[in-house]
């Protein structure tokens, strides 16, 4: 990511106005908002655009079925998108709509331009439409003789139509992409644009004759066309700022970074960029692929009917939760899939048990033995914290509080480098590891017994919570672009007014409290076991749709026990002896764009150097276990060998975060699977694989290996 001077400028693709909100145009929209606060929080200018397409085919067939005009209908529906970005939160700059006088004015202006430089010319044209995508297909371009891109009938046309010479400038844009590498990104989009490229590029049919289609913007040149749709909507980006400056006085213009779904890439790294060619516009800084959201592997459509809704999402789960699992699930420019159960893993799992909880100690811990007041501890000394003591010979800041210290320092610069190179998933589980090291660090000094400890206990317990509360208070604010309302709520709690007031330097925090107490930031949801089940009164929150107390509801099939099991493969990063264990080793596993701690009981079986990079099959979704002091989040599964020593389960070639199936089982994850219901499922040796029961354990690569005997234990 190329970081701008100061200023930054995003934008969305503009959505089609007949559609609904769904889960693609949310993320979209997030993502701009997420990246934009993050750029406002490193101190940037920053204008942020949205808006609605609103010309069309489609739009005017649409408004005369309602019996209004293109326009009434437009205002209409237009406002859902407003509406849906309000209420998540969404902070953008300016909505613009495609049927603004002013954005009109600037699309007849550029192509007046062209018609002047004569880009543009007229010619009499044969070809497949389709209405739905409307746009023309050569006859090579149809599959099975439909529409390439929806499957739609396409109808025959021959009509005058006007042309911009796009082909004239293939050459300069093959040259522009291989100068600018990052043009396009993620790098396989780029290569996608040029593989296009390499074919021969036709001109660009930009007009549609009135006689067929008059809802679009009127041809400066001849009334009795329209402009194209897609030359109409590209311009948005530029008619919405055009003499626009920021603050500091630089042009908004040109672009930092245009977000848009793969299905539109061509349009704007191909179509977008010639024509800002011929007006002779500076091209944006960089374009932004992002990959679909899937519902059980398939792409979301109005069709098949599997589509989310962000706000029914919101309704149940809270705007925050659905925005963080959002920007945490995918990896920028890769496809994700979508579940309610997903979701619900990372709020409990993420939000409720590492950034609620952590909040919440520290605010008990305040309340009862400190009166919700901190001192801050601020003074330095000779090679760092100033070390002074209690009574004289007990130090208030230790090895554990520079190592904690050091640790939110790190964190901060490491999660703001991988915004800057567009890994947002990664800097948020950066930004998980330093709330879970704050935990961890609240094991180890097991503040609740300090304040039984006289005033120097208190003195204590004031360093303890401080530097746990300072550290949390830097998380919060690298969290606030993702979750805004809800770090405003975390940190008011802390006693710091808004994000605003809260850099992220150490020791910034200078406010004596008081501090919040009974605060519960994202309490859990506990699904429930019947299977009509979708929120009841309790709370409880299950996929399929009514309340456990609905008359009606049967109970569901028992399920296989292995299918509640959810098994990941795992690499080790990093291995360290436990603090307080001898027979426990602390791993560090990565699990695709995840890390999370696991103790493992292969201290006296394997060197660390037999484990250290080694691939690991882990028990994802086992409920999180405090082992003598340190949080463990899994379970990895391995296997005895006739010495008596213990191999972990090796998954071949799968890589790091692929999921573990047993054949013919479906998975049904569970939330927070107990290590007794897991044992109901037992995993043995055969042949050298794993197996449960008749069924062998497999990820999309192969088998699961074990390096024991037949009818060997596996857990």
């Amino acid at each position: 990511m190329q970081k701008p001077q100061g200023t930054f400028y995003i934008t969305t693709p503009i959505y089609y106005v007949n559609d609904t909100p769904h889960i693609g145009h949310a993320y979209t929209s997030i993502l701009a908002d997420v990246l934009t606060r993050f750029h406002k929080l490193a101190g940037d200018e920053t204008f942020f655009l949205t808006g609605t397409d609103e010309h069309g085919q489609k739009v005017q067939q649409a408004a005369d079925k309602r019996g209004v005009t293109p326009k009434e209908h437009c205002d209409a529906y237009s406002v859902r998108f407003r509406e849906a970005w309000t209420q998540l939160n969404v902070g953008f700059d300016k909505f613009i709509r495609t049927t603004d006088p002013e954005h009109i004015r600037y699309v007849q202006d550029m192509l007046t331009i062209m018609w002047d430089k004569g880009l543009i010319y007229e010619k009499e044209y044969e070809g497949w439409y389709s209405v739905g995508e409307e746009r023309f297909f050569t006859e090579k371009e149809l599959v099975d003789g439909k529409d390439p891109v929806s499957g739609r009938p396409v109808e025959k046309i021959r009509e005058k139509n006007y042309f911009f010479k796009m082909s004239s400038y293939q050459d300069w844009l093959i040259q522009y992409i291989e100068d600018h590498p990052d043009f396009i990104l993620p790098e396989f989009r780029r290569n996608e644009v040029m593989g296009f490229l390499r074919q021969p590029l036709n001109d660009l049919c930009i007009s549609r004759p009135k006689s067929r289609l008059a809802w679009g913007i009127t041809l400066p040149f001849d009334a009795d066309y329209v402009a194209y749709v897609w030359v109409d909507a590209l311009f948005n980006y530029r008619s919405a700022v055009a003499g626009q400056e920021f603050p500091g006085g630089k042009s908004v213009w040109p672009a930092d970074f245009h977000l848009l779904g793969k299905d539109i890439l061509t349009t704007h790294a191909v179509y977008w960029p010639t024509l800002l060619k011929a007006v002779d516009a500076p091209m944006p800084r960089h374009l932004l692929a992002h990959g679909w959201w899937l519902f059980d592997n398939a792409r979301m459509s109005k069709t098949t009917g599997n589509v989310v809704n962000p706000l029914a999402m919101k309704d149940i789960y809270g705007v925050d939760a659905f925005r963080y699992f959002l920007i945490r699930e995918m990896v920028l420019g890769q496809d994700a899939s979508f579940s309610e159960a997903a979701l619900v893993q990372r709020l409990n799992s993420d939000l409720a048990n590492d950034v609620g909880n952590g909040l919440s100690r520290i605010l008990k811990l305040a309340a009862t033995g400190l009166g919700s007041r901190l001192t801050p501890i601020t003074a330095q000394g000779p090679g760092g914290p100033n070390i002074f003591a209690a009574t004289g010979d007990a130090p208030l800041i230790g090895d554990d509080e520079i190592h904690l210290h050091r640790t939110a320092e790190a964190t901060v610069s490491s999660a703001l480098e991988k915004v800057r190179q567009l890994k947002l998933s990664f800097a948020v589980e950066d930004v998980l590891q330093l709330i879970r090291a704050v935990n961890r660090y609240l094991e180890i000094k097991a503040p609740w017994k300090l304040a039984k400890e006289g005033e120097a206990g208190k003195a204590r317990l004031n360093a303890v919570l401080y530097h746990a509360a300072e550290a949390l208070r830097i998380g919060f604010t690298l969290l606030h672009p993702v979750m805004p309302a809800k770090m405003e709520e975390a940190l008011a709690a802390l006693g710091i007014g808004s994000a605003r007031d809260s850099s992220l330097n150490w020791g910034a925090w200078a406010a004596e409290g008081p501090l919040s107490s009974g605060i519960s930031l994202f309490p859990r949801v506990e699904t429930a076991a019947k299977t009509g089940d979708k929120t009841g009164g309790d709370g409880t929150v299950s996929p399929s749709g009514q309340s456990p107390g609905n008359k009606g509801v049967t109970s569901a099939p028992k399920a296989d026990p292995f299918s509640l099991v959810h098994l990941k493969v795992a690499q080790v990063e990093s291995v360290a002896d436990h603090p307080n264990a001898d027979a426990l080793y602390v791993l560090e596993l990565r699990i695709g764009e995840e890390t999370r701690t696991v103790c493992a009981g292969l201290k006296k079986h394997l060197a660390k150097d037999e484990l250290q990079g080694r691939k690991v099959v882990m028990v994802y979704n086992l409920k999180p276990a405090n082992l003598r002091g340190v949080e463990s989040r899994g379970m990895i599964l391995a296997a005895q060998d006739a010495a008596g020593k213990l191999w972990p389960a090796d998954p071949g070639d799968a890589q790091s975060g692929a999921d573990v199936t047993a054949e013919g089982i479906a998975p049904q994850p569970k939330m927070d699977l107990t290590l007794k219901e897991f044992e109901k499922a037992p995993l043995r040796v055969k042949s050298g694989t794993v197996w449960y029961r008749e069924h062998q354990l497999r990820t999309s690569q192969g088998v699961v290996l074990a390096k024991a005997e037949d009818a060997a234990e596996v857990r």
